[in-house]
């Protein structure tokens, strides 16, 4: 079985959709698949991580635009690891 953190990109920026999940949408044209959460925990959960320090701050890319380095989210994988 191939771990998470192999699945992710190099390097570059993660939505929160890409982060803690997505239900996806079967009724849209085509349908949109489920995401598969890295860090399983709801958006209101990750927000106070973020805030607390425990998540990394994320970088705002665009006026309605935010995101996480895939480094960030590394190293938070494997932080939680050790």
């Amino acid at each position: 079985m191939t771990s998470i953190i192999h699945q992710i990109p190099e390097t570059g920026f993660l939505r929160l959709k890409q982060i803690i999940g997505d239900h996806g949408d079967p009724t849209a044209d085509p349908p949109i698949p489920p995401t598969p959460p890295i860090i399983p925990v709801s958006r209101s959960s990750w927000w106070q991580g973020v805030r607390d320090g425990r998540y990394p701050a994320a970088v705002k890319l665009g006026p309605r635009t935010t995101a996480w380095t895939v480094e960030s989210i590394r190293t938070l994988i494997a932080e939680r690891r050790a």
